[in-house]
């Protein structure tokens, strides 16, 4: 036999099934230049040498090894069903002659012909785009890093053996099918399923539970750390809910339809039922991946995008003040020399001070009980940890210009969350009577970023403030009296720069441990943090959107070549053209539409959740998020419906 035969008849193919093999080349191209960017970005020389790298370089290998796994089950999960529309053709192989070696040859020739274009057409994709996405990672960052055109060739070779590895595994499955397979099976291949599937009530219930379990976690919890806590419990309950009720519960409605004569008795509706009903097993995991996916993406894109668009929010939140500065362990003295230090620093350097928030304190981490504080642990029962702030009387009474008087044995109170006390509180044993619950105090301005509750407590004496630390010292959270001086200020951001410059150099502290933290020094910080995880977020959206649109696209193939005999025996016994075209849509719309549906509905429950998680990111506005959520949805959905009208004539096409 001629050695060109294979080569010819496997170019062959591919022409002839350029229906099916366009997408999924585009796709491989696609994944593959994504994959090298991120990579190549990752392993960028440039961006290794600037400030912050520790804490993009690894978001960026966090998102590489996500779209390498990600690829290779999609890639192998698209290749499943390209052999599942051949089989036929094999099977027609197979009885004219063609032993299954020579189809195997066949085989080895059409994945060679793919993968190779695949690879050298992605690579070079990325190559080309690599350089603008960088770019644009730059500008994200707010960075300006000068950097000429650089090819990865680290990126290279480990993007060909990664995706070398999948074609390679993809050609092994198809060639052990071919294998296993009769020819009677082969030329049947696409056909399984034709049977009316049984109703699983069992995995329905099974079902219903696990997403209402999931919504349930999703709506109840309260805390951010309880949110990070749950938050995979609740997405795998969810997708096990999805799984089962796209599996059975749609099987379930579908045949509760059918015994609905008004619905089902129409001729749009009549023959669509009926051929879901029969092929909805074999489609319910596709239609649940579409929902997955689709979720996936309005989740990915509408938190990472109100994370980056509400940098500058996050930041004033993060820092009331323009300068947040705080030392532990300092007596009254220490302090007031400390301050002086302070003030004498934005002297020199000619740094108007103002709105100055100054204050002791004393933290405790503890647990509260219906007025009664006692030693708590972190990570343990959250809605009940709070987080204590003890000021001592004078402290008190200069912040707030005021001259309060206190006993021994009274406190004055205030809990951000609880807006009045109780009459009596307990703090590691130690009783108080509360002489007012306070409405307000002026430190709040200055720590509104803890996950966890936060009280205030005015005491008289500082040696009380100092019994409560010794009977907390046991935890390696105590802390002796701190000193808080917090302000704004009306210089420009070198100036702020240098002076928290001059403060972290000077012997200011005296060997105390404290921090010096700002607005303008954390806004390139947050910019690199926020700045990766929206690139990021843009990357792995592209990529699900990507494969969402595939997956639904070879659906509807699917569903053509299964549809396209029912319907033409339907015309001959009787049904119109136009009566055929309404049961189609009415299928179409019917499928299509659920999975984004029930997308929607997912991060509907999820959204409080949601919010929780980004409060651990800094993000407390709400709003901001809500517009994000809805906008992100109404582009999924426009996008979606694009696809759909696409997609749709492919299917109208295969019909007819």
């Amino acid at each position: 036999m001629n050695k060109a035969f294979y080569p010819k008849l496997a170019l062959s193919n591919l022409k002839k099934n350029a229906k099916t093999y366009f997408p999924y080349l585009l796709t491989s191209i696609g994944t593959i230049t994504m994959f090298y960017i991120m990579s190549s970005i990752g392993k960028n020389e440039g961006l290794k040498g600037v400030s912050g790298s520790g804490s993009i370089l690894p978001i960026l290998a966090l998102g590489t090894v996500v779209i390498g796994i990600f690829s290779a089950i999609f890639l192998f999960y698209t290749n499943s069903f390209l052999i599942k529309r051949r089989k036929k053709e094999f099977g027609l192989y197979n009885i004219l002659g063609m032993e299954k070696k020579h189809i195997a040859k066949m085989l080895l020739w059409e994945t060679l012909f793919t993968s190779v274009f695949s690879l050298i057409v992605g690579l070079i994709g990325g190559v080309i785009f690599s350089k603008l996405l960088f770019m644009l990672l730059l500008k994200l960052l707010n960075f300006s890093v000068p950097l000429g055109f650089t090819i990865c060739y680290e990126s290279i070779i480990i993007t060909l053996i990664l995706f070398v590895a999948i074609f390679l595994v993809a050609l092994l499955f198809n060639l052990l099918q071919i294998r296993l397979a009769k020819p009677i099976e082969l030329l049947h291949g696409g056909q399984h399923g034709e049977k009316e599937p049984k109703t699983k009530w069992i995995m329905t219930i099974i079902g219903l539970l696990a997403l209402a379990a999931g919504y349930s976690i999703a709506i109840i919890v309260q805390t951010p750390l309880g949110a990070i806590s749950l938050f995979f419990v609740a997405v795998i309950l969810v997708m096990i809910g999805t799984y089962c009720l796209f599996t059975a519960g749609s099987i379930a409605l579908l045949k509760a339809l059918r015994k609905n004569k008004k619905y089902f008795y129409q001729t749009k509706h009549f023959t669509s039922i009926s051929g879901m009903i029969y092929r909805m097993k074999q489609n319910a995991v596709g239609l649940a991946n579409i929902c997955i996916l689709s979720t996936a993406v309005l989740v990915m894109l509408s938190s990472t995008v109100s994370l980056y668009i509400g940098m500058e929010d996050i930041l004033r939140t993060r820092y009331p003040k323009d300068i947040v500065m705080e030392t532990m362990d300092f007596s009254k003295g220490e302090s007031l020399k400390y301050e002086a230090l302070i003030m004498e620093e934005a002297k020199l350097l000619n740094m108007n001070m103002t709105e100055i928030i100054s204050y002791r304190a004393s933290q405790f981490g503890l647990k509260q009980e219906n007025g009664v504080f006692t030693r708590g642990e972190k990570g343990q029962n959250e809605d009940d940890y709070i987080f204590v702030y003890v000021l001592p009387l004078d402290s008190y009474n200069t912040l707030e210009n005021k001259s309060v008087n206190l006993e021994n044995n009274e406190a004055l109170i205030f809990n951000v969350k609880e807006k009045s006390a109780g009459d009596k509180i307990d703090i590691l044993g130690n009783s108080f009577i509360v002489k007012e619950s306070l409405t307000d105090i002026t430190a709040t301005s200055v720590s509104q970023m803890q996950f966890f509750d936060v009280c205030y407590v005015v005491l008289k004496e500082e040696s009380q403030i100092e019994l409560l630390s010794d009977n907390y010292n046991s935890n390696p959270d105590a802390f002796g009296l701190s000193h808080f001086l917090n302000f704004n200020t009306d210089a420009d951001d070198n100036t702020q720069l240098e002076f928290m410059k001059r403060v972290r150099s000077k012997d200011i502290l005296e060997g105390k441990a404290g921090y010096i933290e700002g607005l303008v020094s954390s806004r390139e910080s947050f910019y690199e943090i926020y700045g990766s995880l929206f690139f990021l977020g843009i990357f792995l959206g592209i990529l699900f959107l990507m494969a969402t649109v595939l997956i639904i696209y070879y659906k509807q193939v699917s569903e053509g070549y299964d549809d396209r005999e029912r319907f033409n025996i339907m015309q001959k016994v009787g049904m119109s053209k136009e009566e055929v075209k309404k049961s189609i849509r009415s299928q179409v719309l019917t499928v299509f539409f659920i999975p984004l549906i029930t997308a929607v509905i997912h991060i509907s429950f999820a959204f409080p959740m949601i919010t929780r998680l980004l409060a651990l990111f800094k993000l407390t506005n709400v709003g901001l998020f809500a517009i994000c959520t809805i906008a992100t949805i109404l582009a999924f959905t426009i996008i979606y419906a694009i696809v759909y009208v696409l997609t749709a004539r492919v299917y109208y096409r295969i019909v007819k």
